[in-house]
């Protein structure tokens, strides 16, 4: 990398860190640090919707998949967040919102204790956060292979520099330095996109290159589905992230928390929707095109970061790679504001009495040393990450494969068809579903497809059969769905009195 393409990049992370520090005389408590209280316009949570949902995994592995696969990718990977986005804006987003406006809580899984028991809130709180740590710590991982093909940097120093800086802007500012600091990536990975899309279609011959070029490539590479991704694979994958862009993954839940009402919290949630339809195209069509540009690389994973070091000029690489820098730097921070809201709110408290009588400023500081706490672990998980298996694999075949039980349990229990659902559903629909993914990963060693599609049918099953058959229904589960889902009139959230505890 050229020294213009280091200034760039020390720019960018120079800004970062100022607009953490700003955001720092915005939290005042720790509601302020994990849901801005309630004052985050539609349009930036949505912008950090979308921001917080994919990172730096785009350009590493989906890029290697779009190298040999083709736009199968888009299908799979992204359009499937956009459908399920979508579905969100219209089950979910309102319904998180509620959960703090009207019942006062702060984090994703804080309801859960009103709604079942400790125990489940305590086995989602557990198992979800023991996930993140792998998920969070492939991302990392993606960024440093970034790093080492730009500009030859040592995997494990790379985790660092781009860990300590996220770690800074997280820890000092909460929600409001995550959604700033995701709207300033947002308009610099937009310039850097399109930046990269004018340089690839100069070099395939001009802007008619948008429709000529699929021509050039492989049949296989036009073909929404492949023998390997199927269209099984697609519905399966659809499922799953509605459940996950919708509060399983606990950060993106924040952001509809986050906003002043339920009509703002379904406002951001179609912009997120949108974006994820039709920004990933720009973003992917270098991906598609890089056969054309560069054929036969030895690993189709640097793909992206080999055309930005070949096609750009020095200034330019910089530009791309904080591009690339940002969207990773997005989906850490906030789920480190997640993750660090679910042990500060959810988990210390049943472990220690006297963390139920923190003040506010305990609270806030317990927040911030959880959020650091969380993000070292990361950081020193992701030094392994390949002995785990890879980005790709942490990504689709751990993440996506257990996210569904996890997440199951937590969404549809704010929806009234599932008011016979109770504790019992949901530990068993939980425990059902991981149980199931063992058995078919370690097991059987069966196909992808499956092993996505098997832990998060059988937990949907038994969540959904458990209700029909052993009805749980009380009173005050009727009493809290109804809170959640009461009517669409929009409260201001500043008004104390329209709090109705569950």
């Amino acid at each position: 990398m050229h020294a213009f393409d280091w200034t760039i990049m020390c720019a960018y992370f120079g800004l970062m860190v100022l607009i953490g520090w700003w955001s720092h005389k915005r939290v005042g408590d720790v509601k302020d640090f994990f849901t801005a209280g309630g004052k985050m316009p539609w349009w930036l949570a949505g912008i950090s919707h979308h921001m917080s949902g994919y990172s730096a995994v785009l350009f590493v592995a989906y890029a290697g998949v779009a190298y040999t696969t083709g736009i199968t990718v888009y299908f799979w990977g992204l359009a499937s967040i956009g459908v399920g986005v979508g579905i969100g804006s219209w089950l979910f987003a309102a319904r998180w919102n509620r959960l703090r406006s009207k019942v006062g809580v702060a984090s994703p899984l804080e309801y859960l204790a009103k709604r079942y028991n400790v125990t489940t809130q305590q086995a989602l709180a557990w198992s979800g956060s023991l996930l993140k740590v792998f998920d969070i710590a492939a991302k990392w991982f993606a960024v440093a292979t970034l790093l080492h093909v730009f500009a030859g940097i040592d995997y494990n120093l790379g985790i660092l520099v781009t860990g300590a800086i996220t770690l800074f802007y997280c820890t000092v500012g909460g929600l409001w330095a995550d959604a700033l600091t995701e709207l300033g990536q947002f308009v610099i990975q937009a310039v850097a996109a399109i930046v990269m899309i004018v340089v690839v279609l100069g070099k395939l011959g001009g802007i008619s290159a948008l429709w000529t070029m699929w021509d050039k490539l492989p049949a296989s590479h036009v073909a929404p589905t492949t023998p390997k991704y199927t269209v099984v694979f697609l519905m399966v994958y659809v499922l799953v992230k509605t459940l996950e862009y919708n509060g399983g993954m606990w950060n993106l839940a924040q952001r509809y928390m986050a906003a002043p009402n339920t009509r703002e919290a379904r406002r951001s949630a179609r912009l997120s929707c949108a974006l994820y339809l039709l920004w990933p195209l720009v973003l992917m069509l270098p991906m598609f095109a890089a056969p054309l540009l560069i054929p036969g690389i030895a690993n189709p994973n640097d793909s992206y970061a080999i055309m930005t070091m070949k096609f750009l000029p020095p200034g330019l690489v910089g530009l791309v790679l904080a591009g690339i820098f940002s969207h990773t730097m997005a989906m850490v921070s906030s789920d480190a504001n997640a993750i660090s809201a679910v042990i500060t709110r959810d988990m210390i408290p049943v472990l220690s009495s006297k963390a139920r009588q923190w003040t506010d400023t305990q609270g806030l500081r317990a927040a911030r040393i959880t959020t650091v706490t969380f993000v070292l672990l990361t950081m020193g998980v992701a030094t392994q990450a390949e002995n785990l298996g890879g980005v790709l694999q942490i990504v689709i075949n751990w993440v996506a494969a257990l996210m569904g039980p996890i997440s199951i349990p937590l969404l549809l229990g704010m929806l009234p068809a599932f008011r016979r659902s109770g504790a019992r559903a949901a530990l068993i629909s939980w425990a059902g579903g991981l149980i199931a993914y063992a058995l078919v990963y370690y097991v059987f060693h069966s196909p992808q497809t499956w092993l996505i599609a098997t832990p998060v049918l059988v937990s949907l099953t038994l969540y959904t059969g458990l209700g029909l058959l052993a009805s749980e229904r009380s009173e005050t589960v009727d009493r809290f769905i109804d809170v959640v889902g009461a009517d669409d009139v929009d409260e201001p959230a500043s008004k104390e009195d329209s709090r109705v505890p569950a």
